[in-house]
């Protein structure tokens, strides 16, 4: 492994190895020849999802694209736990917030879901992905979540893995200020919209064997801080950061 690990990170959906040429888009010519005056030459680290990162070399840069050339394995794949982040969207700031934060965090899949107070009633899921991407380039990491297309919460619930723990932020409990213990991997965290869950949605969810009820503190937090504040906790008790 290089210990020394180039600044500027990509991620490619092509193979990465020794020797392998990685043609770069014209979104990523721009951004290294345009936005950070970068040429032919310069190192780059590239990765996938898959193959680690690699240190690059950047051999060619055009208008249209560019092509970067692996030298050596930087760093190995790291895959993150297997926790997924389900979120009701809100103002697209602040989804913009959840979706990169939870790239940084860790989780493993991100998914949009209509409740019935959800506020947003569309989601860009590419735009979304984007910044997923963007924050795995920024943190180091060397894995990009996938963002879902936005569905049903109750069509989720219709089709939920027996063997994947849910656990439910309700913020009904908030006045209680207990937490409960957080099952490990499989799992999946569920923040409500700003208006919180339904009776209808709880009472099911309630009924629902995987489900794992908890509370994030005394206080009733806003959607985005939800989020943060449940992916650390998961994290610290179950995760990659023990």
């Amino acid at each position: 492994m290089d210990s020394t690990r180039a600044k500027i990170r990509l991620f490619v959906d092509q193979p990465l190895g020794a020797g392998q040429a990685v043609a770069l888009s014209q979104p990523q010519a721009h951004y290294l020849g345009n936005v950070l005056r970068k040429g032919p030459g310069t190192d780059v680290a590239l990765f996938n999802n898959r193959d680690g990162e690699w240190r690059a070399e950047l051999v060619e840069l055009g208008k249209r694209g560019g092509v970067a050339l692996c030298r050596m394995q930087s760093a190995p794949q790291r895959m993150p736990p297997d926790l997924w982040l389900i979120f009701a969207p809100i103002k697209k700031a602040r989804t913009d917030f959840i979706v990169e934060k939870a790239a940084e965090l860790g989780a493993a899949r991100i998914l949009p879901v209509q409740t019935a107070f959800t506020n947003s009633e569309r989601i860009r899921q590419d735009r979304l992905q984007a910044h997923a991407v963007e924050a795995a380039e920024q943190c180091g990491g060397t894995f990009v979540p996938e963002v879902a297309a936005l569905q049903p919460l109750g069509r989720l619930l219709d089709h939920w893995p027996n063997d994947r723990a849910l656990i439910f932020a309700d913020e009904s409990l908030a006045e209680e200020a207990r937490t409960a213990s957080l099952p490990p991997a499989p799992a999946a965290l569920l923040i409500g919209p700003e208006g919180g869950f339904s009776d209808g949605e709880r009472t099911r969810l309630r009924a629902m064997a995987e489900v794992h009820p908890i509370a994030l503190g005394p206080r009733v937090l806003r959607a985005d801080t939800a989020a943060v504040a449940a992916l650390t906790l998961w994290q610290s008790a179950q995760g990659d950061w023990r």
